[in-house]
């Protein structure tokens, strides 16, 4: 008899599905493909089958269930609050179980991303031969033709000159000199560990000058996002460990990146294997805060006594929630009241603002064709708003953004909140 224990984790999830199909005016996918197995009513009747025992994990049925941004869009929206997410991820995990990961993900995944000095390495080797991609804009390069496994003509940012992880210190201390008011764990994630270091520096300067300890620990590992959302719990669940224990003697774990505040808190969600488990990954959920949410909602900063960088007086700006921040996070109106009260700056609302940009981590690896379709939309609604600057607050939507913007020629310049703001 097969063992179904990663999907019979999710039947219940997979029941509440009420087949209306209003989940369709919503996915990102399938408003491109306008087929039924793009949306989640038919992956979720698909899974139940599997459940059943009456669907196998055919390469026909990876595909479709590896069609999925997990945006969350459908969950938001349906009336019976179907949590497909789960669903889909649940699928995942049981066809890994399954039918293994292929030597490319079980590579990726277990020799590279989770062990942290590994994927230093290798990145290190990859910086020492970026020079052979042209560059388009600034430290924008273009992806050549036969690298088209990547994404044929993708633009993508250069890896950092010095990664964040040999740059900081184990522990900084408030730049007052007084007792702390607290001691937080900062949690450099791989996009700004290798691509936007000075993120992380900026943080950790923001949050020593309003009094508070910041402990960067070596043991922390990469969030695990990709590994996990592609069904890879055994790896995840490692993870997920790591981090835990990496970050046991602080109040708080803080990042920039909404993707990576996001996965931290939904360990407990997806992860869990036994009872002992989910109280560890449940107590480490109400650790982890997102910058922005700490910053407004736990440092109580007053978003009225935030500086704008002179850099940026006089700009026009917009937002886009990135799917981590708004609905897996419920991080909306923090970074609208910042931006609505830095003094110099005009903020315009984007229409549909919470669209997703397409990035979806693997998906736009996998599907880059159907990921610019995506994010044409998100362009069109930049166009709208007349912004001189987009801003954001997840990594990963800036490198799409990027890479966006520049395929449709656009003038606007992507930037993370923090960006903005001085000291």
């Amino acid at each position: 008899m097969k063992d179904l224990k990663e999907l019979k984790k999710i039947e219940k999830f997979a029941d509440q599905c009420m087949k209306c199909g209003f989940c369709s005016f919503f996915c990102p996918v399938y408003q491109e493909e306008k087929v039924e197995t793009a949306v989640a009513r038919g992956k979720n009747y698909l899974t139940k089958l599997a459940i059943k025992g009456e669907q196998e994990f055919t390469p026909e049925m990876a595909e479709i269930i590896g069609k999925c941004l997990l945006c969350k869009r459908c969950v938001a929206n349906c009336p019976a609050k179907a949590q497909i997410d789960r669903v889909v991820v649940g699928a995942r995990a049981q066809m890994v179980k399954e039918k293994g990961l292929g030597f490319v993900k079980n590579f990726a995944f277990r020799k590279v991303m989770a062990d942290r000095k590994a994927f230093g390495r290798y990145l290190r080797l990859a910086k020492a031969f970026q020079w052979l991609l042209p560059k388009t804009e600034g430290n924008i390069r273009h992806l050549p033709d036969f690298l088209k496994a990547l994404g044929k003509g993708r633009n993508i940012p250069s890896l950092a000159k010095t990664f964040l992880r040999d740059m900081v210190k184990p522990v900084y201390k408030p730049q007052n000199g007084e007792t702390p008011k607290m001691r937080v764990g900062f949690f450099m994630g791989c996009a700004t560990d290798f691509v936007y270091p000075e993120l992380g520096l900026k943080l950790i300067d923001f949050l020593t000058k309003r009094g508070v300890e910041v402990v960067v620990p070596e043991a922390q590992n990469c969030c695990g996002a990709a590994i996990y959302f592609s069904g890879d719990f055994e790896t995840g669940r490692y993870l997920a460990n790591a981090n835990i224990k990496a970050f046991d003697d602080v109040e708080y774990v803080i990042t920039a990146c909404g993707t990576c505040s996001s996965t931290l808190k939904d360990y407990q969600k997806y992860l869990p294997d036994n009872e002992e488990e989910q109280k560890r990954y449940e107590a480490f959920e109400k650790k982890v805060k997102d910058s922005l949410e700490f910053i407004i909602n736990i440092l109580n900063v007053k978003p009225e006594e935030l500086t704008l960088k002179k850099e940026f007086e006089g700009k026009v700006a917009t937002w886009h929630d990135p799917c981590h921040l708004i609905r897996y996070q419920n991080i909306k109106d923090q970074p609208r009241a910042i931006l609505k009260s830095l003094k110099g700056l005009k903020y315009v609302e984007m229409p549909n603002a919470d669209l997703c940009c397409g990035m979806g981590g693997s998906f736009s690896v996998y599907h880059y064709d159907l990921t610019k379709k995506i994010a044409d939309k998100k362009m069109n609604g930049i166009k709208a708003t007349g912004a001189d600057i987009v801003v954001t607050a997840c990594p990963g939507c800036m490198i799409n953004l990027i890479d966006n913007a520049l395929r449709n020629k656009m003038p606007q310049k992507v930037y993370h909140l923090l960006e903005l703001v001085e000291g």
